[in-house]
């Protein structure tokens, strides 16, 4: 069993919740958290931008992630979108099998 949490910003509380529930309903993710509020810095264009951006915390198996990507890709409002995989090295035996349960 590996599983993995996803990270993705997004723009606004819709795309949050588009997203969100689109991955739910589809079994590609067991739960998304919707964090309401990150300040992210970064370049684009070479030039330093701030934003006010919802974070999404996807917890689904690493096999699901380039479903999930090509999923949020065809939802999110960025041309490239925040799409970060970590692998859940340690956690709840029976939180790991319902990720699993939920996303089969």
């Amino acid at each position: 069993m590996k599983n993995c949490v996803i990270y993705c910003t997004v723009p606004n509380e819709f795309s949050a919740n588009l997203i969100a529930t689109t991955l739910v309903e589809e079994n590609l993710a067991a739960c998304v958290n919707i964090v309401p509020s990150v300040t992210s810095v970064y370049k684009w264009e070479d030039i330093t931008q701030t934003d006010s951006e919802l974070l999404l915390i996807i917890k689904t198996q690493e096999d699901k992630f380039e479903e999930i990507e090509n999923k949020i890709k065809s939802l999110h409002e960025n041309t490239l979108p925040e799409i970060i995989a970590i692998p859940i090295i340690k956690g709840s035996e029976e939180y790991q099998n319902w990720i699993v349960e939920k996303t089969s």
